[in-house]
């Protein structure tokens, strides 16, 4: 079946590093513009001139990147950085010793807050911290003393790009729960599609099979019943919301990344226990289950589905094929409750230990044995007359039978 795929790109972020690229070009030239018009007041001018020529030639070669998040590495924040850091403390070689502790601007000026505003769009606000950090650190050895000009400006900085960072953050956080609402939507949507087109085409001929062979008996009346199982567990299926819902971001440069496409579960990741329990609803059979996926780890969700399977199993053996069964699935905060309950003649008082005497453990076993080795319990409630009542539970951080950890 061909996949039905939606792209919705969406970025705040984005418009950040556009003006962080513009920022640095003007600063840039802002720099340049002040040693121009002082250059007769720097004591060595040809080191100033050396360093604008690495800074203009830097600034304009990593325009792509600073750019986007992708881009702009770890590697080249550092470079970026030091490239600032440099510019300051070669202050004190090439500008006039009066001007500097008249409070004169730095080699970058104010070129050195955008490489510490690619910090805080980068890597949100602790990472702005760091590189405000190292840059008040240079300005204080660079002047001398804790100048009360030198301890504003960089407390500005520190506090404008903190702040930037911390807005990064949160706007991260906002798309990523966006972009789930979005992909929520487009797989609701996507369900209540097929959900009308099975009820108009595939629903309504296995109900009409089932009408069709109660009517004529015999074989026919077999495959009407069987042709009513399948139509009541495929309208469980589809009414369920068991459609896996896909969490791909590629590209965090160009912000969430949402596809509304058909995934199998990841490899050992946790899978919805309603999934495994669906298949086993049917005309004799109800399932009721919460609203929202209930997660369990691999190992544990196909063993509680077979020990389900084992008591489903026991009902039809035991209780005759016209017994009706209720699976309850409930989803507890630190547990996983699956009840199995069925409307047969119950078992005898003392029933299945002569049984397990007899070497016929399906409860035991099948079962119980199951749920001991998830950490987890079953019991049996029995009443002659009135069914028969498994309670499974099952605790969701657990550790499977080869003893390897199994966490949510």
């Amino acid at each position: 079946m061909a996949k039905r795929e939606r792209v919705l790109r969406m970025s705040v972020e984005q418009p950040l590093w556009r003006a962080l690229t513009a920022y640095r070009v003007l600063t840039m030239l802002y720099a340049v513009g002040l040693f121009a018009t002082a250059y007769d007041e720097f004591v060595r001018p040809w080191v100033a001139v050396a360093y604008y020529a690495v800074l203009c030639g830097w600034t304009l070669a990593t325009l792509p990147r600073v750019a986007n998040a992708a881009r702009c590495t770890k590697r080249f924040l550092a470079a970026d950085l030091t490239i600032a850091v440099t510019g300051i403390l070669l202050t004190t070689v090439a500008d006039a010793h009066e001007r500097v502790q008249a409070g004169g601007p730095t080699l970058p000026s104010i070129w050195t807050a955008g490489s510490v505003l690619a910090f805080a769009i980068k890597g949100g606000w602790r990472w702005a911290a760091l590189a405000s950090l190292l840059v008040a650190v240079a300005n204080l050895v660079e002047r001398g003393s804790p100048a009360r000009d030198t301890v504003h400006n960089v407390i500005l900085v520190c506090i404008a790009s903190v702040a930037i960072g911390y807005v990064v953050e949160v706007a991260r956080a906002s798309e990523r729960t966006l972009a789930r609402a979005l992909e929520i939507e487009a797989a609701t949507r996507e369900r209540e599609r097929l959900a009308r087109d099975i009820h108009d085409s595939v629903l309504q001929v296995l109900a009409m099979v089932q009408r069709r062979g109660a009517v004529i008996g015999g074989e026919a009346a077999e495959l009407g019943r069987m042709a009513g199982e399948q139509e009541v567990a495929l309208r469980t299926l589809v009414s369920g919301g068991l459609v896996p819902v896909s969490r791909v971001s590629e590209d965090a440069a160009e912000g969430a990344l949402v596809r509304a496409v058909e995934e199998e579960p990841e490899p050992g990741g946790p899978v919805d226990l309603r999934a495994l329990l669906a298949p086993y609803a049917g005309a004799m059979v109800s399932l009721a289950e919460p609203g929202a996926p209930v997660p369990l780890a691999p190992a544990a969700a196909r063993e509680v589905a077979a020990a389900v399977g084992a008591a489903l199993d026991n009902v039809r053996r035991h209780a005759g094929g016209d017994a009706r069964a209720w699976i309850l699935v409930e989803d507890e905060p630190d547990e996983v409750i699956v009840t199995v309950r069925d409307d047969g003649p119950g078992i005898p008082e003392g029933r299945l230990v002569q049984a397990e005497g007899e070497g016929r453990l399906g409860v035991a076993l099948s079962i119980r044995g199951r749920l001991r080795d998830l950490g987890g319990s079953a019991e049996l409630i029995s009443v002659p007359g009135q069914g028969t009542e498994v309670e499974l539970k099952v605790p969701k951080d657990v550790t499977d039978t080869r003893g390897k950890a199994e966490q949510r």
